[in-house]
């Protein structure tokens, strides 16, 4: 597995971070190719530092004992799926306890989730498009919508709705969903279909969108969001009825939120 970065993330969403934050495992490479990716200097590039399964759980033990993280997290696995189901199995029977994140893009397929059932605690999937043609356009990923929809009902099947205990979860699902200007992810349909699986799946929506990587190249995605458009998606969300939904303060100014893959701490500013 080729990594870019192992940090504790104290950035993410509350009920998972704590006050020590998330012990989070950044795989280079990724399934999709949006052209806003925050990440773009690991998901598009290569360079990180190759791990095998062995010592990669020796490096979730340490962010379980050193550390004190209460959650471990694997962001953007999906392609070294066989892999990071070996690395968990290796780091519970070396003791970890805590619980693991699978902190996806939601483009998986049932099959390969199966495979993962009773080694990931919590799911943390996007929800990116509702549209096949956005998602097509703005992340050349075909069939994105119909495999994330199935990916959500799989995960919740498996998890259920987030647990929490003494503020911290231990297990369920999440979906995130980052609302695009101009609506472009279709916000509404997005929602409507998560409150049609159940309206207690917990929800982060998130207004932190930021035009980086190559979005200045297209209009519709050349500008951050409006908090208009954020606080419409909110009202959404309360109409449909889902009771369990994580609001972000809209800021005009989201640079905050950008890693920077080049430094030792890439989330400070």
């Amino acid at each position: 597995m080729e990594v870019a970065s192992l940090v504790v993330h104290k950035g993410e969403e509350p009920f998972l971070a704590g006050e020590n934050g998330v012990g989070n495992v950044f795989f280079n490479h990724c399934s999709m190719n949006c052209v806003y990716c925050q990440n773009y200097q690991i998901s598009r590039f290569g360079g990180g530092t190759e791990y095998t399964p062995e010592a990669l759980a020796v490096k979730l033990i340490d962010f379980q004992e050193q550390k004190s993280c209460p959650t471990v997290g694997f962001v953007s696995p999906g392609h070294y799926l066989p892999l990071v189901a070996e690395t968990i199995q290796i780091a519970r029977r070396k003791g970890l306890t805590v619980p693991v994140i699978w902190n996806s893009n939601g483009f998986e397929t049932v099959e390969a989730l199966t495979t993962l059932e009773g080694l990931v605690d919590i799911y943390l999937p996007d929800f990116k498009y509702w549209s096949e043609d956005y998602s097509m356009e703005y992340s050349d990923t075909p069939d994105y919508p119909e495999a994330a929809r199935n990916s959500i009902k799989e995960m919740f099947r498996q998890v259920g709705q987030l647990k929490i205990k003494e503020g911290i979860a231990y297990s369920g699902l999440c979906v995130r969903h980052l609302v695009l200007p101009n609506d472009l992810a279709d916000t509404e349909e997005i929602l409507r279909f998560i409150a049609s699986v159940s309206t207690g799946i917990s929800v982060s929506l998130m207004s932190q969108y930021n035009p980086v990587y190559r979005a200045d190249e297209i209009v519709l995605l050349s500008r951050k969001l409006r908090p208009s458009e954020y606080w419409k998606a909110v009202q959404i969300a309360e109409d449909l009825g889902l009771s369990n939904t994580l609001i972000q303060e809209p800021d005009s100014s989201p640079d905050h939120y950008l890693p920077d893959f080049k430094k030792k701490n890439i989330f400070s500013s």
